[in-house]
């Protein structure tokens, strides 16, 4: 594309002076909120790993044998560059690890558990296993089930002898295939969520307590070099407990883990009254998770967050539509530094917690909707996934500045604006806010400098529009699958040029932009 003549505004679809029609008023548009921001290419920087996408979640382990799960993923991984994937349900029935033979006596079949670490493996991509859920085989109470489609186990082992001897045989199974060095570079977190409906022990927290002793001790008899940690919390509950438990007992921990969403409570997060919203809850748990490890017998160990979201509720109007490109920058403009790596849930709408998905667009967790759709949230982790590694000093809640290793800086602006509606259902229409223009001056840019700039918003790298022009239909067709999948690629970048170290851009409420700044 052609570099336009001097300093030029990069306009989202906005006109602050527009009018619109409603019920025969005309009525003015909102006008911008100016923002004033300066960038010193030379500033020192401080290291910016890129903790948001060096993880993702997903369906559970059976599903990553589906052609859509293993394409997905290459998309994914192809956009963010990204690790390490997470799953429930290793040792569920589906995969059939465990038999108990008519005898009484246990084996071990690894034939679909290898088939699902080859496959990741192959793409690029390691296991981050989380431990659980229980085979029925091992059961205390088979009959127990969670309330997902597929019903996994949740209730602790009958026999700890038999548990125990299952780690070790799944550890040296995985050693003997893969190599130590290979497996020493995977993680091992002990089950799910045991704080909530996801662990039958009773009491929950000892019963958990006694499961993870023995899992990482049987790991680490394995090798020293495995990796264990936990507690897999939801609601980022239990660490100080868990790591007083841990040193107590000399229970070996290589890293803590947890998880929160945007919509969880201050109430069962924090045990206060607070109204946290929902662009602030995810950080306000890291950090909180953040300093009791600070506090705890171990503060140098590392903080994950095995999940995350903006909603674990299946919202359309959330994780469908753009909200997710201002959510996603905002969370990792305040998560920065308190966190080493964050598990996105989840990377693809190849999922059947909730049962077999019955629409493409239906608030599931999901980048990549049901038939290799990219959403827009696709759309902001590969926008985001350009930002630097070293972040520049910048006083905004509404910005990041970085520097690449290539001396590129890397902005990223954005105007959150809340869900519309309640989010429950979907809902059109446009976002509550007004427009943010950012003005910017960069200190030494270079005397020549050209600007990248990718955007996504409702006019911008949004498949939801043409979804609903379609009439959201439910089954759509294979043509209607091509128009969609057209529609969710990622807008066209456009080249701007730089004169005087100045740029400036309007962006609408949910909008988002990431520019590359190149010296000539």
């Amino acid at each position: 594309m052609k570099i336009a003549k001097g300093v030029r505004r990069i306009a989202l679809g906005i006109a602050a002076v527009a009018l619109i029609a409603a019920g025969g008023l005309a009525v003015a548009a909102p006008a911008a909120q100016t923002i004033r921001l300066q960038v010193d290419a030379r500033a020192h920087g401080t290291p910016f790993p890129h903790f948001w996408e060096q993880m993702f979640g997903s369906g559970r382990a059976v599903l990553s044998l589906r052609d859509d799960y293993r394409k997905d993923l290459q998309a994914v991984h192809e956009a963010t560059g990204f690790q390490y994937v997470r799953f429930h349900g290793i040792f569920d029935r589906d995969v059939g690890l465990v038999q108990r033979g008519k005898d009484g006596k246990i084996s071990y079949n690894f034939s679909y558990v290898d088939q699902i670490y080859d496959g990741l493996l192959a793409r690029g991509v390691k296991p981050f296993i989380e431990l659980g859920f229980m085979p029925p085989d091992l059961s205390s109470d088979p009959s127990k089930n969670h309330s997902f489609w597929y019903h996994p186990n949740v209730m602790p082992p009958k026999s700890y002898a038999e548990w125990d001897a299952m780690i070790r045989a799944f550890a040296k199974h995985l050693v003997d295939r893969y190599g130590i060095d290979e497996v020493a570079t995977w993680y091992f977190e002990v089950w799910n969520e045991p704080n909530i409906d996801f662990w039958g022990g009773v009491p929950k927290q000892a019963t958990y307590f006694k499961l993870y002793d023995n899992t990482a001790r049987a790991l680490k008899s394995v090798s020293p070099r495995l990796r264990v940690g936990g507690p897999a919390t939801a609601q980022a509950a239990w660490v100080p407990d868990f790591l007083a438990h841990v040193h107590k007992s000399g229970v070996p921990i290589d890293f803590v883990s947890s998880h929160v969403y945007g919509d969880d409570t201050a109430e069962n997060v924090f045990h206060t009254g607070e109204n946290i919203p929902r662009k602030d809850m995810v950080c306000r748990a890291v950090g909180k998770v953040h300093e009791e490890i600070l506090a705890s017998p171990y503060p140098k160990l590392p903080l994950i967050f095995s999940e995350y979201n903006a909603s674990y509720a299946n919202l359309p109007n959330v994780t469908d539509t753009v909200f997710m490109g201002p959510w996603l920058a905002n969370t990792i403009r305040a998560c920065a530094g308190k966190v080493a790596m964050m598990s996105y849930w989840t990377f693809s709408d190849v999922f059947e917690e909730q049962g077999i998905v019955r629409t493409p667009f239906y608030g599931g967790f999901g980048l990549i909707a049901e038939d290799r759709i990219d959403k827009p949230a696709f759309n902001a982790f590969a926008m985001l996934h350009k930002l630097g590694d070293q972040r520049l000093p910048l006083k905004s809640d509404s910005a990041l500045a970085t520097r690449g290793t290539d001396g590129s800086l890397v902005l990223a602006l954005w105007n959150y604006a809340p869900p519309i509606g309640n989010g429950a259902t979907y809902t059109p229409g446009p976002p509550e806010g007004s427009p943010k223009h950012f003005e910017i001056t960069l200190e030494h840019s270079g005397a020549q400098a050209t600007a990248t700039v990718w955007r996504l918003d409702a006019t911008h790298g949004n498949v939801i529009a043409t979804f609903d022009k379609m009439g959201r239909p439910a089954f759509p067709s294979r043509s209607q699958i091509e128009q969609l999948r057209a529609a969710g690629k990622l807008a066209d970048a456009q080249q701007v040029a730089v004169h005087d170290g100045k740029l400036d851009f309007d962006v609408p409420p949910q909008g988002l932009v990431v520019v590359k700044v190149r010296q000539k």
